[in-house]
């Protein structure tokens, strides 16, 4: 296997990334816009200035702590999500294939311009289209823009999630209004769930308690009755999988 010079890899990344964000700026104009906002749950970057916005499918590459002067990959913060990291497993991958610590090491010592170039390198191995640094005081966070998603697709994928008072953004759910935090009344799914998984465009959590699976099976399905019962209501995710745990101890 041949070897690859790291100061120069990373040099050569840098350099390609100045030009990328060129483009990235002249095509886009990011600093036009009065606000930025990143949401991990969504995976979507959003820049915008009153009802006027633009939105990227981004990855958090990681942070540096200007008080301590060092840097987190976000594969190694337990604050990211599963899924935000396994997208930078072929960075690590790389590292280790090539040797490189700064690569493989979740957490050193490092400046400002190095993070430059790791996230550099990143958008290189991930093809992204430009990096961006949120304004921020003490703690600096690296992004690599991957692609622009159109208005229409944004909004779909935002409306796909809620804002949950105990677990910020998650995957909307819908639940009966029986179900809840305290009390076993049983747990109904229209399929099988775990934790983290996938879902096909048309489908979406639902469970419902065992009241309401007798009054369905009564009506012989779900109605306009047996709806009435189940006075289906939005949860996130995580709040599903707290009910379903409850009621059912699946893990």
């Amino acid at each position: 296997m041949s070897q690859i010079n790291y100061p120069k890899f990373a040099n050569e990344c840098l350099q390609e990334l100045i030009e990328k964000q060129d483009v990235f700026n002249v095509e886009y104009d990011i600093d036009g816009y009065e606000n930025w906002f990143y949401n991990d749950a969504t995976g979507l970057l959003t820049f915008s200035t009153g009802e006027e916005e633009v939105n990227f499918k981004y990855l958090r590459v990681g942070s540096l702590s200007k008080n301590s002067n060092t840097w987190k990959w976000s594969w190694d913060n337990d604050m990211i999500s599963p899924d935000a990291k396994e997208k930078l497993n072929c960075v690590r991958e790389f590292g280790e294939k090539y040797d490189f610590d700064k690569l493989t090491d979740g957490y050193f010592e490092s400046s400002e311009e190095e993070a430059w170039e790791l996230s550099a390198i990143t958008a290189k191995l991930t093809d992204g289209i430009g990096v961006y640094r949120p304004v921020s005081e003490h703690l600096l966070v690296f992004i690599v823009v991957k692609e622009f998603v159109d208005t229409e697709s944004a909004q779909l994928i935002k409306e796909r999630y809620i804002e949950c008072d105990v677990h910020d953004y998650r995957r909307i759910a819908f639940v009966c209004k029986h179900l809840n935090h305290t009390s076993k009344v049983g747990f109904e799914e229209s399929f099988e769930t775990h934790e983290n998984m996938e879902l096909e465009e048309e489908e979406d959590f639902q469970a419902w308690c065992d009241e309401c699976e007798k009054v369905r099976q009564k009506e012989g399905g779900w109605n306009d009755k047996s709806m009435v019962f189940a006075n289906i209501k939005l949860v996130c995710e995580q709040c599903y999988f707290e009910m379903k745990e409850l009621n059912l101890g699946y893990k």
